[in-house]
């Protein structure tokens, strides 16, 4: 299946096109890599210094899940050990201005 297609497994659940995005952006950790991917392309090893509360198992549990649906993409070097890194696909760089007005809402109402 092409991640950028994603299909939930049960779609009969999800009932709205804003609980489409949440089942895409998943939990609570991805708002966080996102914000860092903005930036651009990172390694595993940035991230983790970026969002010191995340632990490595919580990091590579988001990642894929966010690469399951085609919000970003890793690409492997083969080096020793082997490098990846993660940058966003034009359907990851989409969800910035989403985000942005999230925030811009927090800022006002919080």
């Amino acid at each position: 299946m092409n991640a950028n297609n994603y299909i939930p497994k049960d779609p009969s659940h999800i009932a709205c096109n804003i609980e489409k995005t949440l089942d895409v952006l998943g939990g609570k950790w991805a708002f966080l890599v996102l914000r860092e991917l903005f930036g651009g392309k990172k390694r595993f090893g940035e991230l983790q210094r970026l969002i010191p509360a995340i632990s490595p198992r919580a990091l590579t549990s988001t990642l894929r899940h966010l690469e399951e649906r085609g919000v970003l993409e890793r690409e492997v070097f083969p080096t020793v050990p082997v490098t990846v890194e993660y940058r966003l696909t034009p359907k990851g760089e989409d969800l910035h201005n989403i985000l942005k007005e999230m925030k811009l809402w927090a800022a006002r109402w919080t």
